[in-house]
């Protein structure tokens, strides 16, 4: 007696097993053509890095004839450049920590002020509130140009030319950073804020034990982008620095360049050291900086 053979798949199954293998495989496609996107903008943005740490290992006469390259020669590389910088060139220790110096003062004052008065816009409510952050937002679009000339002749007649303060001072309060913090501050609840004054904790207590905390993200995420701009700063220190001695590192590394000869070795070396506080900024808050950006985003 023969048994009929039964199939082992229905229809129905396989044509749903046929309908659920075509998303799949344009997800797998998206995906692919996405992460081969990103590898190709990862390459571009890091091969400036790698060709300016392969400069240092070339002398100034190669780089002039070949520019700079992608590989290392190992025949023609040398350690020359960097022992050049660490031993006749003293004033580049002096300019790296000015900047470091300066840098550091400069971001944390200006988190602080910026803070500060982003609160003030944030949580309380005053006359003429909403013209004065009107001002500020405007303030966010007029180009440094406009205010080099007025900001100049105000450091000079306050006795300030030579010194850090005029260049700390015309950004303690920076636009962008009180815009961004604002935007932060809305998203804290105002219950957290009546609780301490339930507490009898004063309005100062309150901003810097219940506020600043919670504002940690933000202040990581402005204290990379302050870094960047304080540490890149060149055109307004020119113009308000004259002795060698207080130059910033872009302003040292500038004056390498003169009409009597451009000395290429010392610059790139230096170039590339000037890459690293940054990077270290950056890796040491990296964390907040995503959940920072994204939280003063959206908030408001």
């Amino acid at each position: 007696m023969s048994i009929p053979l039964q199939k082992d798949v229905r229809p129905e199954l396989a044509h749903s097993s046929a309908l659920g293998t075509a998303p799949r495989r344009k997800r797998w496609i998206g995906n692919s053509a996405m992460s081969l996107l990103l590898l190709l903008i990862s390459a571009v943005t890091l091969i400036p890095f790698w060709a300016i740490f392969v400069g240092t290992f070339q002398d100034g006469t190669a780089l002039m004839r070949h520019g700079l390259n992608l590989s290392i020669d190992w025949d023609q590389a040398g350690l020359y450049n960097y022992i050049m910088l660490f031993t006749d060139s003293g004033d580049f220790f002096r300019w790296f920590a000015n900047s470091i110096g300066l840098t550091v003062v400069q971001v944390v004052t200006t988190l602080l002020v910026s803070a500060f008065v982003a609160y003030g816009f944030a949580k309380y409510e005053f006359r003429f509130k909403t013209p004065l952050f009107i001002c500020v937002v405007v303030l966010m679009t007029v180009p440094f140009e406009m205010l080099m000339l007025p900001l100049f002749t105000q450091m000079h007649a306050f006795g300030l030319s030579d010194n850090y303060a005029a260049i700390i001072l015309p950004w303690v309060a920076r636009a962008m950073t009180i815009f961004f913090f604002r935007q932060y501050l809305l998203g804290i609840p105002d219950e957290i804020i009546e609780a301490g004054r339930v507490d009898g904790v004063s309005e100062y207590g309150i901003f810097f034990r219940l506020v600043l905390p919670l504002m940690t993200p933000a202040m990581a995420a402005m204290a990379i982008l302050n870094g960047m701009l304080s540490w890149n700063n060149f055109l307004w220190p020119l113009l308000v620095l004259r002795s060698p001695s207080n130059f910033t590192l872009p302003i040292g590394l500038n004056t390498l360049l003169t009409p009597h000869g451009n000395n290429y070795d010392l610059l790139i070396v230096g170039a590339f050291f000037s890459l690293i506080p940054i990077l270290v900024l950056f890796l040491a808050f990296q964390r907040f900086f995503v959940t920072g950006m994204t939280a003063g985003a959206v908030k408001g």
